[in-house]
């Protein structure tokens, strides 16, 4: 019945587009800083999308050369929201809860000040604690600085194709990298396929997508293919904050597992470890990493 109903709402799904860790200084083949941060803002222009950008302020913001590229967003009318000074995991025993709260209130001194400045928290590696104390310590501290907990619903293993990305540019600048740009294409593809079919299994439902990037080279690179794409799926782009006022998105279940998106960890609370098509969601990128390997890359 969900799958009928599926094909019978084809061009119902809609995507927000949320990007972690930006932005960076770090020098990476092919781009600078700020060509990296100039090309994804002119990507999300030419397809009319208002994105969010979670702010890590350690990799640039806390400085001056990186506060322009930060604030570059906000001008631009995508929202800014807080991922850390430093990106510390929550899940490591040498991190304490008052630790990590700091980290997000250290943000907030910088990113408050920049416009499209939202109370949006993205957890560090969407891990929000392996002990109760952790848990419930930080969904109290969420609370009282009123904070929202920028969920993910869609994740991808974006991270794990950038390193083999510039791996290989490394070894060669002029290296045709086409391959991994088509294997980047198939894996968002068949991730928002995956994902929307298990929104179904859950909700019964289309729901709004939000979408996890990151602010790195294979997406100043690729991300207007990846915005087309979509369209060519027929998902259309929504905002952060509309897909954020979705009812699903103030659920708040059990993560028993670190590192994962709203959708499974609603599976696994439900008692759904494994269903189909469960291994590509949690492989980060193995699938393509080794199709890549067997191309010589």
């Amino acid at each position: 019945m969900a799958c009928m109903a599926l094909a019978a709402n084809a061009g119902a799904q809609t995507v927000a587009i949320t990007i972690d860790d930006g932005p960076n200084l770090e020098q990476t083949p092919r781009l600078s800083p700020e060509q990296r941060n100039q090309t994804m803002l002119n990507a999300l222009a030419k397809h009319g999308v208002s994105a969010a950008l979670f702010v890590t302020a350690d990799y640039a913001a806390k400085q001056p050369a990186g506060y322009v590229l930060a604030k570059a967003w906000g001008d631009a009318g995508h929202a800014v929201g807080n991922h850390t000074m430093s990106h510390p995991n929550l899940h490591s025993d040498k991190v304490s809860l008052a630790q990590y709260q700091q980290e997000i209130l250290d943000c907030d001194q910088i990113i408050s000040t920049l416009p499209g400045y939202q109370k949006w928290y993205r957890y560090t590696y969407l891990r929000e604690g392996n002990t109760p104390e952790k848990r419930d310590g930080m969904r109290n501290f969420l609370k009282q600085q009123n904070y929202r907990n920028a969920y993910v619903s869609l994740d991808t293993s974006d991270w794990r194709l950038n390193e083999k990305l510039i791996e290989v540019l490394k070894k060669n600048p002029e290296a045709d990298v086409t391959p991994i740009k088509l294997a980047y294409l198939a894996h968002v593809r068949q991730r928002a396929e995956a994902y929307r079919a298990l929104s179904w299994q859950l909700q019964g439902r289309d729901i709004p997508q939000v979408l996890l990037m990151h602010h790195n080279l294979i997406n100043a690179l690729w991300l207007d293919d990846v915005l087309a794409q979509f369209k060519e799926m027929g998902w259309k782009f929504t905002t952060p904050a509309a897909a954020f006022s979705d009812p699903v998105y103030q659920l708040v279940p059990e993560r028993t597992e670190p590192g994962q998106s709203l959708l499974l960890s609603m599976a696994r609370s439900l008692g759904l470890d494994k269903f189909a098509g469960w291994e590509r969601l949690v492989d980060d990128g193995d699938f393509e990493i080794e199709a890549l390997k067997k191309q010589g890359l």
